[in-house]
């Protein structure tokens, strides 16, 4: 039974319960996050999902821009 349970709060501790914590999330995989994928995970106009990528920079996060089948692509490639 404790197997499960610290595998529950494991999972929870892992998943971003805000969107902040889901954008982050989207931009530290490795092939990073889309505009696109960033403003359907958090239901953000696109103006807002861009000021969220000024604020992390912001605060210190590295955020990498590239392309990915003619799309910007972002990536934290260095955390605050």
């Amino acid at each position: 039974m404790a197997k499960k349970t610290e595998t529950a709060a494991a999972e929870a501790a892992a998943t971003p319960t805000t969107k902040i914590g889901t954008v982050i999330a989207l931009l530290r995989r490795e092939d990073g996050a889309t505009l696109a994928e960033l403003i359907a995970a958090t239901g953000w106009q696109p103006h807002s999902t861009r000021a969220a990528l000024t604020g992390l920079r912001k605060q210190g996060h590295v955020i990498e821009k590239s392309k990915r089948d003619d799309v910007t692509c972002y990536r934290i490639t260095g955390a605050a």
